[in-house]
């Protein structure tokens, strides 16, 4: 199948879409938090006559009718990040947000999903303006809280699929540090499930000098972590996929005394379910186990996030990845290994048992690519996508997907 010409951006629409991604780029906001953005998001789609509706919070639904036709999903994810910029761009964030904590931190979009805005607002206004090229329906799905695993999750729960009208597939794609103007996708997985834990010790304070008066979660928290460390090592085939990381460790104020209490945060990524259950199951075994053996009280365990699998289903995506070819060219479309991180953008087909593609798109330059030091890479200080061809390529590559299914 060959879809019809897709609507082309002129130099007026490519103006307002860097000026707009500019914006976005420098009021980012933290995961459901996003206030501030889906006001923005809404300004525009009223703008555009287009029906949308809020849901999850701070998510925005859009609803774009062209007459009979297939429905068809594309999701774009709007949240920053607690970081503090240094890219030293014109449009930097100087943005501060609050942690539930109470805390107040730096904001950046050091993700990209600046990126993802503006370059769905820009496939909206197109496919307003050109409604002959399509027929159907197309739900843009702006999401929040992509970082923290809470976004979908909040969307689903606020009935999205029973406000919005049912797609037969749901497309996406993220903004990577591979060379822009290129697509890259997998089929089948495409990026891990993802578990975080926050590991509470109870154990028995007491001063530096008197340990047998003690039980030190300290001790106790090295014996957990040093045997966590096993699990992929010693339970889990070598021919299978799964990291265990342990993020944080915090324990104690002062060097002469044995704290009541320790805690670590860990963070478990595999692709296949059976694999991370059995992983999941390894760490409550050897947490329990350990502090039996060290005679301290059942530890607590509160889990901070779970990310979904996202999978691409193998007919959808080899059907896309051709229309992709015909798009940007050959050599611009790259298969490539599934990635070891997470998204939640899985969850919004899996609820309704449709198919979904999830794709990169490249945002550096050769020269940032081939140059000295450390890559700019996703959740980095540094990490800025040049504008150009990134932000062009992301529209065609949604106006690709979306026409493919919708096309006139």
């Amino acid at each position: 199948m060959t879809i019809p010409t897709a609507p082309q951006l002129t130099d007026d629409l490519s103006d307002q879409m860097h000026q707009l991604y500019r914006h976005l780029h420098a009021h980012p906001e933290l995961s459901m938090q996003e206030h501030a953005t889906a006001e923005l998001i809404e300004q525009r789609l009223t703008g555009l006559g287009v029906e949308h509706f809020r849901c999850g919070g701070t998510g925005v639904v859009a609803v774009l009718r062209n007459g009979d036709g297939p429905t068809v999903a594309f999701r774009a994810d709007t949240d920053g990040l607690p970081l503090a910029e240094d890219t030293g761009v014109d449009y930097a964030s100087t943005a501060t947000g609050h942690l539930e904590d109470g805390s107040e931190v730096p904001v950046m979009h050091g993700c990209g999903h600046d990126t993802h805005v503006a370059v769905l607002l820009t496939t909206a206004q197109l496919l307003v303006e050109a409604r002959n090229a399509w027929a159907g329906t197309v739900v843009l799905i702006f999401q929040p809280g992509e970082e923290t695993a809470a976004g979908a999750k909040a969307m689903l729960e606020d009935g999205l699929w029973d406000r919005a009208p049912l797609p037969e597939v749901v497309f996406g794609q993220h903004v990577m540090p591979s060379l822009a103007g290129t697509i890259s996708y997998s089929a089948g997985d495409a990026m891990a499930l993802a578990d975080s834990w926050k590991v509470t010790i109870h154990g028995k304070g007491a001063h530096a000098s008197q340990p047998q008066d003690s039980t030190d979660p300290i001790v106790l928290g090295a014996h957990m972590i040093t045997r966590i460390q096993t699990i992929v090592s010693r339970e889990i085939d070598a021919r299978r996929a799964a990291v265990v990381t342990i993020g944080t460790f915090h324990g104690g104020l002062k060097e002469n005394i044995i704290p009541a209490s320790a805690e670590f945060t860990l963070n478990v990524r595999a692709f296949d379910p059976a694999i991370r259950d059995h992983v999941l199951g390894a760490l409550r075994r050897i947490i329990s186990a350990e502090a039996a053996a060290s005679g301290a009280p059942e530890p607590t365990v509160e889990v901070l996030s779970t990310f979904p699998r996202n999978y691409n289903d193998p007919a959808a995506t080899a059907a896309l990845v051709e229309q992709f070819r015909q798009a940007l060219g050959e050599e611009n479309v790259v298969e490539i290994e599934p990635l070891m991180g997470s998204e939640d953008f899985g969850a919004l087909g899996a609820a309704i048992g449709v198919p979904s593609v999830f794709w990169m798109f490249g945002g550096h330059d050769a020269a940032t690519l081939q140059g000295e030091g450390p890559l700019p890479v996703n959740h980095s200080p540094f990490f800025a996508p040049v504008m150009e061809p990134t932000l062009s390529t992301g529209v065609r590559a949604a106006l690709t997907a979306i026409l493919s299914r919708v096309g006139a």
